[in-house]
């Protein structure tokens, strides 16, 4: 349920117990992620050694989290103003992981970007218009989030605990002020953990700064254009076997986009996308074990 300081809190039954993970993990360079199923042993004092991680639906360097159904990528057209980049990057890592992912443009009541959220919506992405302070939206998020287990993510500053605490009063996450001279948040969520909500579980996860999404997994080019929804129709339809839909004569995607039917915006980030996975050392693009 949550990972801090080499500890790992396990839900067993009612209990939660306190754990340090065995040594044969770290020798395996397996690392416990929240969202784990992992066997224990429990000792005489109460604590437990956190002996095995069972297969794992997925799991994510950033958040650091595992086994999530859906990722609730918080975005904002206020300070801090959500890069699209960052949007698409963090959209495409959730369709490589096969998890649902939903945006959430919260701040609506102080900023509406509707063409940007039209055009998220057109590409077939679950897109909400939400405000933790006016409510607008929470109960649609309830919804789409009960009885699964979801991960919250986004830059800093954009109110993921905020929408959280909506969601569920009890939490009572810690919140945070927009730097006015950096026009930026300051992160308030320090671990990741795992809170029951809905009658499922939600993954409140530390914010990022814009560059921070850097350091993100990367799918490999030959399924990168599978990650983008609105591209799958076009996929099979290409002149040649192999296109790498960013340039090429012949190029279905290519011609939906000049049609129209694919944002110019997503596509430009399907290129950035495919050419920093192309410079990138395979190693680089491991998955946490």
């Amino acid at each position: 349920m949550k990972a801090l300081s080499g500890f790992y809190y396990v839900q067993c039954g009612s209990d939660l117990v306190t754990c340090h993970a065995r040594g044969k993990l770290r020798h395996q360079g397996v690392t416990p992620l929240v969202g784990d199923r992992v066997t224990i042993t429990l000792q005489p004092d109460g604590t437990g050694s956190l002996d095995d991680v069972l297969p794992r639906r997925n799991s994510f360097q950033r958040p650091a989290v595992a086994n999530i159904e859906q990722l609730v990528i918080i975005a904002s057209g206020a300070v801090p103003v959500t890069d699209p980049f960052l949007l698409d990057r963090m959209i495409s890592l959730a369709e490589a992981k096969g998890c649902t992912p939903i945006l959430c443009f919260n701040k609506w009541d102080l900023a509406a970007p509707e063409e940007l959220a039209e055009l998220y919506t057109a590409a077939g992405i679950p897109t909400l218009r939400v405000s933790a302070q006016t409510g607008q939206g929470i109960e649609e998020l309830r919804g789409m989030v009960s009885g699964k287990v979801s991960a919250f993510t986004g830059n800093s500053g954009v109110g993921k605990s905020s929408i959280l605490n909506a969601l569920e009063p009890g939490f009572g996450l810690e919140t945070g002020e927009i730097s006015t001279k950096l026009g930026r948040g300051r992160h308030t969520t320090r671990h990741v953990e795992l809170l029951p909500l809905s009658g499922g579980l939600a993954a409140d996860t530390p914010g990022f700064a814009a560059f921070d999404i850097e350091g993100t997994e990367l799918e490999d080019t030959e399924h990168l254009a599978e990650t983008f929804r609105e591209f799958r129709p076009y996929l099979d339809k290409c002149r040649f076997q192999g296109c790498a839909h960013v340039k090429e004569q012949g190029c279905a995607v290519l011609e939906a986009m000049e049609a129209g039917k694919i944002s110019v915006s997503r596509h430009s980030s399907y290129i950035r996308l495919y050419e920093l996975a192309s410079a990138c050392h395979p190693w680089e693009k491991k998955t946490p074990e």
